[in-house]
């Protein structure tokens, strides 16, 4: 790279520096705008309420009935994924009054199908530095800043996790040094820990799988940095319930039916929704109708006018998930150039290893489902960097998920597209707000609330508060909490005769607690402790029956699938296990909802069904060795 070109990314570096915001329809507030810190301590005081609970499903249900024309909502938002879900937390925490509905349940799409890392795109950086992209270096710092901001609003949830790139010529070991270094640079006062080089000696010690040969070449050393690691709809669902508790109306299982339109039909004043568990149809009005529908946001902008062009491409993405074995625990493997030029990474995640990722276009479905050559192109370029064999048999749970990208009709591939999000407005009092990623949901939100703020003329008490809002249970954590549990409680296991027995509360169990509830899993060991639901779900895994009865009651788990799926992940952890556990999940719920033996059948039936979906080695078809 030329002088001239150094200088140029260096004068970049530092305008991106100077203002990481990413320009789209509506301008961020000011920090001035912010609001008082008194605003925000109350806030805080009502969301970390030790006593609070967020209000019941039928209480949620009756304040969206009473959102009419002569009362509306400042907002409704349709979709409870993780930009949803943080658009009714802004909006809530800004003194807005705010509904949100969702078709299936929080985290149900695109949200609990991720990747699982909290990122600021190493990729793009690239692609900053080779093309000279200010853009691709805006988004590399947007993301950044936003990637330490989610880990420390969630503690319990996310981590720093060091992630090695293999090295095998000394080029590469220079080439990725330096770039690895140039994204600590980026990083600033955000950095997580600072990049370095490993020997190929002290590789192998950090990371015994790796293959020091292979295919005429010879492993010269890797490099780590490290990017944020979470556990995806677990913080979906807490984000949920802190808007929830913040005072936003929030309703899963709640399906918007059609807009409704001011009769002159110049623009968007609520919606008609039904629920999904009663059957039941009503309409909700509101000022201003915020679209976070991820994939099926084309769908929504349809009801409003059906001859709308559509702004998604959605690219799937799939992942395995594979024993603990293939990683150590607390690094990860990324390789950023496979054979086909595609990013490609083993991470260690709840107690396994999580492979993936493929990115291909793909038609919109709820349920998407991976291939079989998805799955074994996975396999297959992890096996180029391991000195096991890596075996279809291994695969615990396979996964697909939708990325709903903004479309580029420029672009000629999904790799091409932005992941930039894009916030709308073509449709009077309905905004759309889609693209982007996990690592900036937070950000997204906000820009979409100050559209609908402009749309709508509204007039929020106080600016946007979720820069420093640690989410239920993260307020106060400390990575020892789990100690507290190990210590104080006791696991009361009902065993097949009937009897209650004592059991350890073991410190696999006391850190799965602590880390998926924060300071809230106490109250899941009471539970446990109290009444007689301290046994484990699956073997091998930390999951107590306990969490089901906590999660009913706490945060509206509706279904056997809500349970397997988001409020624990078993469905995307083992399969197999998911499926042995569901009588007794059904059974706790059941108890819980006061379902009768037709709804008990239904759900076992359902979530078989969903399970099909998840490709583990029990679901392939296999042929002399190979799967067909």
């Amino acid at each position: 790279m030329s002088a001239t070109r150094i200088r140029r990314l260096g004068a970049a570096i530092a305008a991106a520096a100077g203002g990481t915001a990413i320009l789209l329809s509506a301008p961020s507030l000011s920090g001035n705008d912010r609001g008082s810190s008194l605003s925000l301590d109350a806030i805080k005081r009502q969301i970390n309420d030790s006593n609070g609970v967020v209000p019941s499903r039928a209480v949620q249900e009756s304040s969206l009935i009473g959102a009419h024309s002569g009362n509306p909502l400042d907002l409704l938002v349709i979709g409870g994924g993780a930009t949803g879900s943080g658009v009714a937390l802004d909006a809530a925490t800004r003194g807005l009054r705010v509904g949100l509905v969702e078709r299936e349940d929080f985290s149900s799409g695109t949200s609990s199908r991720s990747t699982k890392l909290i990122h600021g795109g190493v990729r793009y950086l690239e692609k900053a530095v080779f093309n000279l992209d200010y853009g691709q270096l805006k988004l590399v710092f947007h993301a950044l800043e936003e990637r330490k901001q989610v880990i420390e609003n969630a503690p319990h949830l996310c981590n720093a996790l060091p992630c090695m790139t293999p090295c095998f010529d000394w080029f590469e070991v220079v080439y990725y040094w330096m770039g690895l270094k140039m994204y600590d640079l980026v990083a600033g006062r955000r950095l997580l820990h600072l990049s370095r080089y490993y020997s190929t000696q002290e590789s192998a010690e950090l990371f015994p799988t790796l293959a020091r040969k292979g295919k005429d070449r010879s492993l010269r050393g890797t490099v780590v940095y490290y990017d944020g690691q979470m556990n995806d709809s677990r913080l979906n669902v807490g984000l949920a319930c802190t808007a929830a508790l913040a005072g936003a109306v929030v309703l899963n299982h709640a399906e918007v039916v059609s807009l409704i339109k001011e009769e002159a039909g110049e623009r968007i004043i609520g919606a008609r929704i039904r629920n999904k568990l009663s059957g039941k149809e009503f309409d909700t009005y509101a000022k201003v109708v915020v679209n976070a529908a991820g994939p099926f946001c084309d769908a929504v902008r349809k009801m409003a006018d059906k001859n709308v062009q559509p702004i998604i491409c959605p690219s799937s993405g799939v992942h395995i998930i594979l024993p603990d074995y293939y990683s150590p625990e607390g690094m990860g493997l990324i390789v950023p150039k496979t054979k086909d030029g595609r990013v490609i990474f083993m991470l260690p995640w709840l107690g396994r290893t999580v492979a993936g990722t493929t990115d291909s276009n793909t038609s919109i479905t709820l349920l998407p489902e991976p291939h079989e050559d998805e799955i074994q192109f996975i396999l297959d370029a992890i096996s180029d960097y391991l000195n096991i064999k890596v075996r279809r048999t291994d695969v615990l749970s396979a996964w697909s998920g939708i990325r709903p990208l903004a479309m580029d009709p420029s672009a000629k591939n999904t790799e091409s597209i932005s992941r930039d999000h894009v916030v709308c407005e073509d449709y009077p009092g309905l905004v759309t707000i889609t693209g982007g990623k996990w690592t900036t949901y937070r950000s997204m939100a906000e820009d979409a609330v100050n559209a609908a703020i402009k749309s709508g003329k509204l007039s929020p008490s106080n600016g946007c508060l979720t820069h420093n809002l640690r989410l239920i249970g993260g307020d106060g954590w400390e990575p020892s909490h789990f100690t507290v549990l190990a210590q104080q409680y006791v696991r009361m296991k009902r065993t097949y005769g009937g009897k209650v027995v004592p059991g350890v509360m073991d410190t696999a169990t006391a850190k799965h607690l602590s880390h998926a509830y924060g300071t809230l899993a106490e109250k899941v060991a009471t539970i446990a402790q109290n009444e007689g639901l301290g046994k484990r779900l699956a073997h091998g895994y930390p999951f107590l029956e306990a969490e089901v009865a906590y999660c009913a009651r706490y945060e509206y788990c509706e279904s056997a699938v809500d349970f397997i799926a988001r409020r624990s992940r078993l469905a995307f952890l083992d399969t197999d296990a998911a499926g042995r556990a569901l009588p007794r999940i059904i059974e706790i719920l059941a108890k819980e909802h006061n379902w009768d033996k037709s709804r008990r059948k239904q759900e076992l039936q359902k979530s078989k069904e969903f399970l099909e979906t998840f490709k583990s080695s029990k679901n392939a078809q296999f042929h002399d060795g190979k799967h067909n």
